[in-house]
């Protein structure tokens, strides 16, 4: 396997996710929008932490440790993405309780009868 080939495998699947992910914004259903927009923000995250790059050593080294002459890969970024998590997840749950709660309201989540009734 060559140094290309997990590179390109990697390129494709963030392009399904960021394609699947547009498909499902671009749908009629609420909820549907909602894990569009899940998933899109999932593959940035990725994306993301993949530019952090995997080649290094570790952050933190051990007792009289140089790190055997390696750059150590960089903790910033997967702290990043962690906290994009977090906030992430928080986000995806409000938007569902408030698609619950238009549903209760208007009795659909479909957009364009949403629309007609406003």
């Amino acid at each position: 396997m060559t140094a290309t080939e997990p590179q390109f495998v990697l390129a494709l699947v963030l392009g399904t996710l960021f394609a699947l992910g547009t498909f499902l914004v671009l749908r009629r259903d609420v909820v549907r929008v909602v894990w569009g927009v899940t998933i899109i923000s999932q593959s940035a995250n990725v994306y993301l932490v993949t530019m952090g790059g995997f080649a290094g050593g570790v952050p933190i080294l051990g007792h009289g440790g140089h790190g055997g002459g390696h750059a150590a890969t960089d903790p910033l970024v997967q702290a990043l993405v962690l906290t994009a998590i977090v906030i992430g997840f928080g986000t995806t749950a409000f938007a569902l309780v408030l698609t619950y709660r238009v549903y209760e309201e208007h009795g659909t989540i479909d957009l364009l009868e949403l629309g007609e009734n406003a």
